[in-house]
C-alpha cells in the first residue's frame, strides 16, 4: 500500500506542477488536471488522516467543473491568449474574511477532535485555499497572494506529516503564485 501512496503522490506532483504551469498561462486545460490532481490529493491526504485537506482537494474538484465554465465565459471577452482579471470588490473581500475568521475555529476543533495531526495548520490553509480557489475561479489577481500563503501553510503541513513529495508540490506552487501575480498583473485585461 505504501507504494501505491507513493506512486499516488508523485502523480499529484508531475499533474499539479502542469497545472500551475497552465494557470499561470492560464489555459481552461487547467481545470482537467486540477480535477486529476484533486482527486489524488484527496486519496493521499485522506490515508494521512489529514481530513481537512482531503475535504478541500474534493472541493478542488467540483470548483473545477464551475472555473472552467467561468473561464471560458471570461474569456470571450479578451483575445486569444490574453488573460482575464476581474476587479476584486470590497464586498468580495469583506465575505471573504468572514467566512475564514468565522470558519477557523470550529472547524480546528473538529479536526482536532478527529485526530488531525495538525488541525490548526490543517484548518488554516484549508480555509485560505477554499477563498483562493473560489477567487481564482473568478479570476482576482489578488488570488495569487492568498495561494502564496496557503502554500506555504501546506508546505509546512506536508513536511509535518511526512508527505515529502507534497510537500515538493506545495513548495511549487508557492514559488510558482509568486511568478503568477506578476505575470497577470504585467499581461492581464480587466472583463467585467
Amino acid at each position: 500500500m505504501e507504494t501505491i501512496i507513493r506512486i499516488i503522490e508523485i502523480f499529484a506532483l508531475v499533474t499539479g506542477v502542469a497545472y500551475v504551469v497552465l494557470e499561470i498561462l492560464q489555459k481552461n486545460a487547467m481545470w482537467v488536471l486540477g480535477i486529476l490532481t484533486g482527486a489524488a490529493c484527496a486519496f493521499s491526504f485522506g490515508v494521512q488522516h489529514v481530513w481537512a485537506s482531503m475535504g478541500l482537494n474534493i472541493y478542488y474538484v467540483v470548483v473545477s467543473f464551475i472555473g472552467l465554465w467561468q473561464w471560458k465565459k471570461d474569456g470571450a471577452q479578451v483575445g486569444e491568449g490574453e488573460i482575464h482579471i476581474r476587479p476584486l470588490t470590497p464586498k468580495v473581500q469583506y465575505i471573504s474574511t468572514l467566512v475564514y475568521v468565522i470558519g477557523l475555529y470550529p472547524i480546528f476543533y473538529i479536526l482536532k477532535a478527529s485526530g488531525d495531526p495538525a488541525p490548526l495548520l490543517d484548518a488554516a490553509s484549508t480555509l485560505l485555499s477554499v477563498i483562493a480557489t473560489w477567487w481564482l475561479a473568478k479570476s482576482y489577481l489578488r488570488q495569487w497572494l492568498l495561494w502564496i500563503g496557503a502554500d506555504l501553510m501546506s508546505t509546512w503541513l506536508c513536511i509535518d506529516t511526512g508527505q515529502w513529495w507534497m510537500a515538493v508540490l506545495y513548495a511549487v506552487y508557492a514559488a510558482s503564485a509568486v511568478y503568477g501575480y506578476f505575470h497577470w498583473k504585467k499581461r492581464g485585461k480587466v472583463v467585467s
